[in-house]
């Protein structure tokens, strides 16, 4: 699992394929339901947890699947963070997407900021708009919040992840264009 960071997660561009993108389908707003999760809750609890171990499993999100321990207490861990809070998507009674955030604090702007640490949907339900319907919630917690900004990072090679957030105002980020875009970097600490 790739674990996120500060300000250093913005996309990073990368050439489009040539082939033009598929458009996507909007799946209606009666089907789909975006809800902020509640830790507390069984069914959004095992709903974080499935759509989590399915992102782990990808290979966007390191091709393994969740440690027992994480499927485990994950949820009351996130419940005892008062700065986490998690999106989820439905189709009906099925859980096909999932965001989790963190709230931080940029020292430049003085005010929190919001990490999108995780951003699942489902392999059958992606072009459908799903993440980006979750974003436009997420974006709405975060000013709830007082956040200045709304960070994220994504691997170069995901470009279908690239083009929604480029689509929805995400961009390289940077202080001075002569010293390039920020990169992810980090360093394990081991087992606990």
């Amino acid at each position: 699992m790739h674990e996120r960071q500060d300000d250093a997660r913005r996309p990073v561009k990368s050439p489009l394929p040539a082939t033009p993108p598929k458009v996507p389908v909007t799946l209606p707003a009666a089907t789909l339901q975006i809800v902020r999760a509640d830790y507390r809750d069984a069914a959004h609890a095992r709903a974080l947890i499935d759509l989590l171990d399915a992102y782990a499993r990808d290979p966007a999100g390191g091709g393994q699947p969740l440690s027992d321990f994480a499927k485990t207490h994950l949820v009351q861990e996130l419940a005892a963070r008062p700065q986490a809070f998690s999106v989820l998507a439905f189709e009906g009674a099925l859980p096909v997407g999932l965001v989790n955030c963190f709230e931080g604090f940029s020292t430049f702007a003085c005010r929190p900021l919001v990490n999108v640490h995780d951003l699942v949907v489902l392999a059958s339900h992606r072009g459908r708009r799903v993440g980006e319907q979750m974003l436009a919630e997420v974006e709405a917690i975060a000013r709830e919040r007082g956040a200045c900004k709304l960070t994220l990072e994504v691997l170069q090679g995901n470009a279908p992840a690239i083009r929604l957030y480029e689509r929805i105002g995400f961009a390289g980020y940077q202080l001075d264009p002569a010293l390039g875009n920020a990169q992810f970097l980090q360093k394990w600490l081991g087992e606990s």
